[in-house]
């Protein structure tokens, strides 16, 4: 399917039907309405407004379209701030109160605004939640876009207090976890803790991660209360939410997912490509700059489907040039048509394009649409038009996609750690797991994203970038999975406390991978030295010296029995194996990376395909996909005679293909 987000209330309602009318000619079938119009359905408190979105509703059920409403509590009226002026956020960076004037202006820890959220999402959930033309939710809006997890507010502290005393129940018990022997930092009683904020110089890590978990906590327990509201008057509708890179919300959004019949996320290829390349030469990012990396947009889909292990819809697809990137380039010919494929394949079941039409005012009016605001066409129209005859001639498997037979492990606490004891500005969390993402996406494997608390049942080969807390239970599931392990640096690294095991790490990792972490150094950004291989030899390399670079670990080896694979230069083991565990204690290049994957796949019987440049393949069911993000005409490494369903061979530049399984 494929869909649209709608303002209806910015426009004139004239227009309504109209819109209505080409959104169907289109190909649209799906129209998400609702979410920013708190100030249209309650102008003042208590006083409701419904008759006009009835009638957009009823509109765009004649013209044959299926309507999902957002909750509005992204977007708290004037009124509502000037009668609670104490449910806005305190930012976590400045003490400054974060006001009215733009959106997601609340604290989820204020008591007050979730009563206020939960009766209007009552009111319209009580109105709407059987109505014919509504087929589902979404909760609220980008939930934590903007920085907006952590609040220094006083409602904020006041429920961390109460946070402590119930995870620890005594302040001994919480001076002894933290470790606040150090610096006299000793609280007598729960009331005497403070926010982890605004200290001389670095506030203690172990409160620090307490703080990230219980701002975390607070955005679940928000988020489940509204979907149990929706849940009680709208029992037969879907309920999701438009998620954002769990690297920008902060928040374990495995957990969050939990309430909801899927996820959904808002693609923006372009901007996160430019964010993605802030730090980067010009020449790094330009071919990427009209495309968007071609592994980015793709780790998403894959981690939107890891968090409820089903399919996904694209909530926001970038139509054109937005504009909250630090440059918005428009997308090349063909990308607006690729992305959506690429969404397809990785186990989408809609994509919703923002926006109808280009705002002409406020804060988004050169983010583009699929409209200008003079109702002329943006140039993804056509691509749209495409997409949409092509979507009828060739057939999506609804069911789940397949398990890969590889799987990632990504958890938000490694980005909470690599983010409060940062020890060397050139370790990025995000970077680290797109580089191995990246890798195996290079070598056409399938990848799946799944939680540290996940099963491995049925995959091969199991990647962990960054895990640095672990607990028994991931340890034993280790154990038992006949799979190939492959764990990076600072696995293991710190206890659940944020403190070094007793053993150093990699702590309980040691019973699989029998190695002891001496010390660590990290090495500036483009600083790198020699590591020598010296396990088998790599297909199509000769070479037998590569690079440690950015974070590097001393190891010791505890079983005289370990494989060393690699070496630094001065001697030392940097990359070891043991049974079927495999340790890299240093960050190195791309190169290595992939061929020591490549190595690991094929031992483990997963194929890999030998990939022209910037050309990627994805299984959906019974079929396959391929994508050409190069500029370039690209040949598949696919017998000759294939029979293709879309595309060729020889696959143009930004260009799809897609062929069945069979051949």
């Amino acid at each position: 399917m494929l869909g649209v987000c709608y303002y209806p209330e910015q426009w004139p309602e004239r227009l309504w039907r109209s819109d209505a009318q080409q959104m169907k000619a289109l190909g649209l079938s799906v129209v998400r309405i609702g979410e920013f119009a708190w100030s249209r359905f309650e102008p003042e408190p208590g006083r409701y407004e419904f008759a006009w979105f009835d009638r957009v509703i009823e509109i765009l059920m004649e013209e044959g379209l299926k309507v999902v409403i957002g909750t509005p509590t992204a977007t708290p009226p004037k009124w509502l701030v000037d009668r609670y002026p104490e449910i806005l956020p305190v930012c976590a960076d400045t003490g400054v109160v974060r006001g009215f004037g733009s959106r997601r202006h609340y604290d989820f820890s204020s008591q007050r605004y979730r009563q206020e959220a939960m009766r209007i999402t009552r009111v319209l959930a009580e109105r709407y939640g059987h109505h014919e033309g509504v087929i589902g939710w979404q909760t609220d809006n980008e939930l934590c876009c903007h920085d907006t997890t952590l609040s220094a507010s006083p409602v904020a502290l006041e429920a961390f207090r109460q946070w402590c005393q119930r995870r620890y129940q005594t302040v001994e018990l919480l001076n002894e976890s933290w470790g606040n022997v150090f610096w006299s930092m000793e609280y007598r009683s729960f009331a005497e803790i403070e926010l982890p904020i605004a200290a001389v110089t670095e506030t203690n890590p172990a409160h620090r991660l307490a703080y990230r978990r219980f701002s975390s906590d607070q955005v679940i327990d928000f988020h489940r209360e509204m979907v149990a509201v929706i849940r009680q008057h709208a029992p037969d509708r879907f309920i999701t939410h438009n998620f954002i890179p769990m690297k920008d919300t902060g928040v374990d959004c495995f957990a969050l997912a939990e309430e909801l019949d899927f996820a959904s996320y808002d693609n923006y290829p372009l901007g996160r490509t430019d964010f993605l390349y802030a730090d980067a030469s010009n020449e790094a990012v330009t071919p990427y700059m009209r495309t968007g990396h071609p592994d980015y947009a793709s780790y998403y889909h894959d981690q939107i489907r890891g968090l409820s292990q089903k399919d996904f819809w694209i909530m926001e697809q970038q139509p054109g040039p937005v504009n909250w990137a630090p440059s918005n380039p428009r997308p090349a010919p063909g990308m607006v048509r690729l992305w959506s494929w690429e969404a397809f394949a990785h186990g989408a079941q809609c994509v919703c394009f923002f926006r109808w039409r280009q705002a002409p005012f406020a804060q988004e009016q050169m983010h583009a649409g699929l409209l200008r605001p003079d109702q002329t066409r943006s140039e993804s129209w056509s691509e749209i038009e495409t997409l949409a005859t092509e979507l009828q001639q060739i057939v999506l498997q609804p069911a789940k996609p397949h398990q890969a037979a590889v799987a990632m492990v990504v958890d938000v606490q490694g980005q909470w750690v690599s983010e409060i004891e940062v020890q060397g500005q050139s370790y990025r969390f995000n970077d680290v797991q797109l580089q191995y993402y990246s890798a195996l996406r290079q070598l056409g494997v399938d990848v799946d994203i799944i939680s540290a608390s996940s099963t491995f049942e049925g995959y091969r080969l199991v990647v962990v970038p960054c895990l640095p807390i672990i607990d028994d239970g991931f340890v034993h599931r280790c154990q038992t999975s006949s799979a190939e392990f492959v764990f990076a640096p600072r696995t293991a690294a710190k206890t659940s406390e944020f403190a070094l095991p007793e053993n150093l790490p990699p702590g309980a990792l040691q019973s699989l991978v029998p190695i002891k972490v001496l010390s660590v150094e990290t090495l500036r950004e483009g600083i790198s030295e020699h590591l020598e291989w010296r396990g088998n030899s790599l297909d199509d390399v000769d070479q037998k010296t590569f690079e440690s670079q950015r974070w590097c670990e001393s190891i010791e080896l505890l079983d005289e029995k370990m494989q060393i694979l690699a070496s630094y230069h001065s001697g030392e083991s940097a990359i070891v194996r043991h049974q079927n565990y495999t340790y890299l204690a240093t960050l190195t290049s791309d190169q290595l990376l992939k061929h020591l994957l490549k190595e690991l796949c094929q031992k483990v019987g997963i194929e890999v395909f030998v990939l022209p440049p910037d050309v990627r393949v994805r299984r959906r069911g019974d079929l396959y996909f391929a994508f050409n993000y190069s500029d370039a005409c690209q040949t598949l490494p696919v017998v000759a005679n294939t029979v293709f369903l879309l595309g060729a061979r020889n696959l143009l530049p930004r260009d799809v293909a897609i062929w069945s399984v069979s051949q």
